[in-house]
């Protein structure tokens, strides 16, 4: 297929990679414009859930977390299900200054 349309794309080799590159480029934006937003719906990639082994919702009282929604006591293990779990300075070095070259 691809050394058929080789064979019919005109004007010698810079316009059969002229038009290469065009025919290459029309397939590219017909398929970012119209075939992929007209199958997005269609596809699981947004129908995430995250479990975890001891049940439980992280954002309700009683929770894996937890404490009650909306108390933040800086505590990672309480608070809203929205602080980090862990400690974020560890392994994480405050920056020095380069030496002068």
């Amino acid at each position: 297929m691809y050394a058929w349309i080789w064979r019919k794309l005109p004007f010698g080799l810079p316009g059969k990679l002229i038009g290469s590159l065009m025919l290459t480029m029309s397939v590219l934006a017909l398929l970012w414009f119209f075939v992929f937003p007209w199958a997005e719906p269609l596809l699981p990639f947004d129908d995430v859930q995250v479990t975890q082994d001891g049940g439980g919702d992280p954002g309700t009282p009683g929770g894996p977390t937890g404490g009650e929604p909306g108390t933040d006591t800086g505590d990672p293990g309480s608070g809203d299900g929205h602080d980090i779990p862990y400690d974020t300075d560890q392994n994480n070095p405050a920056p020095t200054p380069s030496a002068s070259r």
